[in-house]
């Protein structure tokens, strides 16, 4: 099913990128490309994962004597 999808998909992009200008027609033959490949699917999911944020304490500022 997700196969067909991927398939359709590209077709739908090289249909429109017959109709646009040329710097257009390159992106989207590009895309078409990437969703054949993916219909294929030899292509590794590509989510590239981010490293969680450090968690970094409050710091408190402590007051002495003769700041009040």
């Amino acid at each position: 099913m997700e196969h067909e999808f991927y398939r359709g998909l590209a077709q739908r992009v090289r249909d429109i990128a017959q109709r646009v200008d040329p710097f257009t027609k390159r992106r989207l033959l590009k895309l078409a490309e990437r969703y054949a490949v993916k219909d294929v699917g030899s292509e590794p999911a590509s989510t590239t994962e981010r490293p969680l944020p450090i968690p970094r304490p409050r710091l408190h500022v402590v007051l002495g004597p003769e700041d009040g």
